[in-house]
């Protein structure tokens, strides 16, 4: 690997000569199979060989490390620390010193096996409520790990905060509320907090369809995708990102779990799991959206083992998350100049949705695209002003459907 970096002779028999050489040129291997550029591997090459002589890793070349000796030695700082955290992993000779669970973490890990095994949650709504609770009772009584102690009142108060003038939405503390009432009657059937402390956690009333979801309209959107044409790599892939959520309605994590496999390019149709349901819908793929995936497919996304459509622009690479997914899409939306609640992934999903009824589609229909499983998801749609919607600029991309 060395002699693949390296040209000057002095500079070879330095690398070749160091400690852990094998290590050393075997973990460069496996960076430059993410693509690393060649000028990236030759300083990682010279802080891997810092590291190797830092560590006295020549007297004990066997040796499993801990973090806090990679940091007495090395220090915290990057690049180097990182480097070598990464390489003993990759090695397998990091020491992992997990600290114990508190009784809170326990309890809080108990919550979620039950919502997996017994209640049969998806992991990200798993997550989305545990993380609920922490934040919760580290707030409350963060030292203790009793819940017996927690009283109504101090829900009702953790609550209001949230209410106060710019804080959570009534939707946003009705879901936390959901949340906490859920854990506490999960608690209660243990014998771990008092009786009828979740009959207690009252929440904002959210009244149904009291407002519409807002994205941009399909001129906006048309705005925004012109903005991807050209020839620079974050565009080409940006713009089947766009058209996806877009055209399709794709939620963000549905559109970051879309793997090469999931299309089907001879009969021209490609499937996605429905984040919340995980129910799969095959939707037909339109030409325009196609022939976008296929140029990024082709000219950006390197060729490596992931088998998830969307990879990061730089290594190392890695599948694109939902953040980063609803980043790419805020940061593109707000030179627009438009006014919109919110600017990430989801106000495209509702682009899609008035598009559609605009287009004289059936709520039935429309939810059926969007995957809703309950029919009042859809039904808030309806309150859109149809005659002003039909003044939306015609896009073609071959039909939405």
């Amino acid at each position: 690997m060395f002699d693949q970096l390296f040209e000057h002779p002095f500079a070879l028999a330095r690398h070749r000569t160091g400690p852990l050489v094998e290590e050393r040129s075997a973990f460069l291997t496996h960076l430059a199979s993410q693509s690393y550029s060649r000028r990236t591997l030759r300083g990682k090459a010279s802080d891997l060989l810092a590291i190797a002589h830092a560590l006295g890793l020549a007297r004990r070349p066997r040796k499993a490390l801990t973090i806090g000796e990679i940091t007495s030695t090395v220090g915290n700082q990057p690049p180097r620390f990182p480097l070598a955290v990464q390489w003993f992993q990759f090695l397998g000779r990091l020491q992992q010193h997990l600290a114990p669970l508190t009784l809170y973490e326990k309890k809080i890990k108990a919550f979620a096996d039950y919502m997996a095994n017994e209640e049969g949650f998806r992991p990200a709504t798993i997550r989305r409520r545990c993380g609920v609770v922490k934040q919760f009772l580290n707030q409350v009584d963060p030292k203790s790990g009793s819940l017996h102690k927690i009283t109504p009142g101090q829900i009702d108060m953790a609550l209001q905060k949230l209410l106060d003038p710019g804080g959570y939405s009534p939707k946003t503390i009705q879901a936390i509320g959901d949340a906490l009432r859920t854990f506490f009657r999960f608690a209660e059937a243990r014998g771990w907090c008092r009786k009828g402390l979740a009959a207690s956690i009252r929440t904002p009333r959210v009244f149904s369809q009291t407002s519409l979801p807002l994205g941009p309209s399909w001129d906006d959107v048309c705005r925004l995708l012109t903005m991807t044409e050209g020839d620079q790599r974050h565009n080409i892939r940006a713009r089947p990102i766009l058209m996806l959520l877009a055209v399709y309605g794709l939620r963000a994590g549905e559109v970051c779990c879309l793997r090469l496999e999931d299309f089907d390019w001879e009969h021209e149709v490609f499937r996605v799991v429905f984040s919340k349901t995980g129910r799969v819908r095959t939707y037909p793929l339109t030409r325009t959206v196609g022939d976008a995936i296929l140029r990024y497919l082709q000219e950006v996304r390197p060729r490596l083992s992931h088998r998830q459509l969307f990879l990061s622009l730089k290594a190392p690479f890695q599948p694109v998350g939902s953040s980063a997914l609803s980043t790419l899409v805020a940061r593109r939306l707000q030179p627009l100049n438009i006014t919109l609640p919110h600017y990430g992934a989801h106000a495209l999903r509702h682009a899609c949705a008035t598009r559609l009824l605009a287009e004289g589609l059936s709520l039935k229909e429309i939810g059926d695209q969007l995957g809703h499983s309950d029919p009042n998801s859809t039904r808030i749609y309806a309150k859109v002003d149809l005659a002003g919607l039909r003044d939306v600029a015609d896009f073609d991309m071959g039909g939405v459907l």
